[in-house]
């Protein structure tokens, strides 16, 4: 017997509190960093349009169906590749980086962040075809189901990585695995999975040694190794690419347990830390707020996190229960990779802290993933004795 209720009664609030409670720490965060004179414009008001474009987006995402999204998954993922290519001959660089496509009247546009939406939508749309159709776990069968999920996603990681966009690049990588996982596969090639993984930085690692000038001409952008090299030992590297890092690492710090007090950062208002309302807005949160607000805003995340997690476990929709599984993987990813950098735990990649940096396609994309997320949950059906098969 089904308990029937309205979709506003399996709206899940909790998780429009998490995100609102993300929101709020973006306008402080980014208020303050432009109290400090980091960058000229109320980019505050701007980030509140952009929050209520997202909002809009979200709620949008929400009405449709998204068992819809099965028939959307070729259309979308195939103008993702178009978009991609667009930016590839006619995208417009900056800082080196050719990301962005320029719409008249609109502003930049960056395909790329919205290819990590089809991605996940057309690998989920393949894994659930997958699952309806059982078939012998052999390594072979594996092999085959691998391939597959390659031939969708590597084309798109490509793409974003000759651009170059690590970052987003890394994201897609872990959607392609995190499908791989949700498909099935034995852990033999899992295993096998990682192996090669670990083989590959150490080819990386061997070809830097051994042969240096093709590694930088060939293999890694000059930048992206200096990155690196700021990375391993930032007060070596404080003039290059350790500059931005070392001055994050001193104010995030100097924040102690309860911070410096908001919009009183020393390393904040110096000036010395490039992107500061972007890719390192957490340096703001944790030079003000301290080791106290840190801890805040991570523990709301692992909220975010947790619920969509529960999300997809009561989902008795595979393909939905996938949907959600890879914007858990592309939310939680983005959040340890932004993290990461500005502590130092990982090199500097350039990806935003999700709803709570500063910025257009990013936060709306977030947006975008979270109304698919509740739209799997408001079309979750609850019987009183057991699923619906």
């Amino acid at each position: 017997m089904q308990e029937r209720k309205t979709p506003f009664q399996q709206l899940d609030f909790s998780l429009l509190f998490y995100l609102f409670v993300l929101m709020c720490f973006s306008l402080i965060a980014i208020h303050s960093a432009g109290a400090a004179g980091q960058y000229e414009g109320n980019f505050v008001q701007l980030q509140i349009i952009w929050f209520a474009i997202g909002t809009i987006l979200m709620l949008s995402a929400m009405v449709i169906d998204y068992e819809l999204f099965k028939n959307l998954s070729l259309p979308l993922y195939i103008i993702g590749m178009v978009l991609l290519l667009l930016v590839h001959f006619f995208g417009i660089e900056v800082n080196g980086a050719q990301r962005w496509i320029d719409i008249p009247g609109l502003g930049r546009f960056q395909p790329s962040e919205f290819v990590k939406i089809f991605v996940i939508i057309t690998l989920a749309h393949y894994v659930f075809h997958l699952a309806k159709n059982p078939r012998e776990k052999t390594f072979k069968s594996d092999i085959f189901v691998v391939g597959k999920i390659l031939a969708i996603g590597l084309p798109p990681f490509g793409l974003i990585l000759i651009q170059p966009d690590l970052g987003t690049a890394m994201v897609i990588a872990v959607v392609i695995f995190i499908m791989i996982l949700m498909s099935g596969v034995t852990y033999r090639m899992i295993s096998l999975i990682i192996g090669l993984f670990v083989s590959f930085v150490a080819l990386l690692v061997w070809l830097h040694n051994n042969f240096f000038a093709f590694f930088t001409q060939y293999v890694i952008q000059p930048h992206q190794l200096t990155r690196i090299y700021a990375w391993l030992d930032p007060n070596a590297n404080i003039g290059a690419e350790g500059y931005q890092l070392f001055h994050a690492m001193q104010g995030i710090g100097s924040g102690q347990l309860y911070g410096t007090g908001f919009t009183e950062g020393v390393k904040t208002a110096s000036g010395n830390i490039p992107e500061l309302h972007t890719d390192f807005i957490f340096t703001v949160i944790g030079e003000e707020f301290g080791f106290v607000g840190a801890t805040v805003l991570l523990i709301i995340y692992f909220l975010l996190l947790y619920r969509m997690i529960i999300i997809a476990f009561t989902c008795n929709n595979s393909f939905g229960t996938y949907l959600v599984a890879g914007v858990v993987g592309l939310i939680a990813f983005q959040i340890f990779q932004n993290i990461g950098m500005t502590i130092g735990l990982v090199p500097i990649t350039g990806l935003a802290l999700p709803f709570v940096s500063y910025g257009g396609s990013a936060l709306i994309t977030n947006m975008l993933a979270v109304g698919i997320v509740l739209n799997v949950n408001i079309r979750t059906k609850n019987y009183m004795f057991g699923e619906n098969e």
